[in-house]
């Protein structure tokens, strides 16, 4: 696991300088600009270690109640953004589900120790219990340059899609990461899964999973 804590100030002004580049804040948000993530229309398959956290957590993969589309960038939700970035992948030692509950995939909160979903999970509840709208936090399945699968979590705001890793301690929008995006959380279903649409050519490297 690697994090970066330190500059976080250079590092806001700087990103939110790039961001600001990308998407023009305006009323209404058109989700169709490159900073966002395309999706298909209707859903896929569920990953099937999620699938057992809803049946273990149905409370959590519930039609969200109000869908918000995306949810407006602030200075202070950015600075909450890298903090629980920072402060979960600080606190979370990474350990496989092989070796921490002898089964492949087994995803739930980290008790100090996890893989890159209980990261992700440990995220989006936080965020979510710190006011951000649920359909704003969608758990992401991607592919790294080496072929292996990995989770993020993806914050839909009107500057794009930014992503949370526990691989790295900047955030970043979607399209400038090292992987190729497979599937999503639906906005409107947090247990239904949309297909994504990403037609880049990835060429970075990127750490091993955890």
């Amino acid at each position: 696991m690697y994090t970066n804590n330190q500059g976080l100030g250079s590092a806001l002004l700087g990103a939110i300088v790039a961001l600001a580049l990308l998407v023009t804040p305006t009323v209404a948000i058109d989700t169709t600009n490159v900073a966002f993530v395309q999706t298909h229309a209707g859903t896929t398959s569920i990953p099937i270690g999620h699938a057992e956290f809803c049946q273990s957590r149905p409370d959590e993969c519930r039609p969200n109640a109000q869908i918000v589309p995306s949810i407006a960038l602030t200075e202070t939700l950015w600075l909450q953004l890298l903090h629980v970035n920072a402060q979960v992948n600080a606190t979370v030692v990474p350990v496989t589900d092989q070796d921490l509950y002898q089964v492949t995939e087994f995803w739930t909160y980290p008790n100090g120790y996890g893989d890159c979903e209980d990261y992700v999970l440990a995220k989006r509840r936080e965020l979510i219990n710190a006011g951000w709208p649920a359909s704003t936090l969608l758990i992401a399945v991607v592919k790294q340059a080496n072929g292996e699968g990995h989770a993020v979590l993806m914050a839909r705001t009107d500057r794009g899609d930014l992503v949370l890793d526990n691989q790295v301690g900047s955030i970043d929008l979607w399209s400038a990461t090292p992987y190729q995006f497979i599937k999503r959380q639906s906005q409107a279903n947090a247990g239904q899964w949309v297909d994504m649409i990403d037609n880049r050519e990835v060429v970075v490297a990127t750490a091993g999973i955890n």
